[in-house]
């Protein structure tokens, strides 16, 4: 069953990194892949949340930076050394090498682990956002396999992880914010009416 598994990983990975190449896509997913394209909307996002979006943009900051400092330490510190998975891009010939064939080790990934939850986190507080946040989540995803480093076995589950990581932090802010509002304090509180009466 292991064997048939990791097989239909790699032939959906030919698919995905062979079939599907074309000039168009060729081009996009580069871009999409490089962590550096994100900086600017993610400057935006601080910009926003910190300066006009008062509390609600501050505590969904600070539980975004908690969320993904466990999420990529977690993924690359222990979770792929202790699998041990080579990358497609060391471990392959002949494949549709996009960019640079990064670390040794592929699964987890920490791209499909952080932007799930970043999208989590983000979707909870913003919930008019959150379709294209999961969308975006989803193309940046996608972009491992097709740019030749990672297998979408690495996506999946690293998407799960970070997905998961990110609403058990949730979770637990939840209870925090009961637990508060129950002893009367409204720091935990950030819509625009007054928190309710919790007994």
């Amino acid at each position: 069953m292991i064997n048939f598994l990791i097989q239909l990983d790699h032939t959906l990975f030919q698919f995905i990194n062979g079939v599907l190449s074309n000039p168009l896509f060729d081009l996009i997913m580069p871009f999409i892949t490089n962590p550096n394209n994100w900086i600017i909307p993610l400057l935006g996002y601080i910009i926003f949340a910190l300066g006009f979006d008062k509390k609600r943009g501050r505590i969904a900051f600070v539980i975004l930076i908690i969320t993904l400092s466990i999420v990529d330490s977690v993924a690359a510190q222990i979770i792929k050394p202790w699998i041990g998975r080579i990358r497609p891009s060391h471990a392959l010939e002949g494949i549709n090498l996009l960019v640079g064939r990064g670390g040794k080790f592929s699964f987890v990934s920490n791209h499909a682990a952080n932007v799930f939850a970043l999208s989590v986190i983000l979707g909870y507080f913003y919930a008019k956002a959150k379709p294209y946040l999961i969308t975006l989540a989803t193309l940046i995803a996608f972009s491992r396999v097709y740019v030749g480093v990672h297998y979408p076995a690495d996506i999946l589950f690293g998407g799960l992880f970070g997905y998961s990581v990110a609403w058990s932090i949730l979770s637990l802010w939840v209870l925090i914010k009961m637990r508060e509002l129950k002893k009367g304090k409204s720091w935990v509180w950030y819509a625009d009416d007054d928190p309710p009466d919790i007994k």
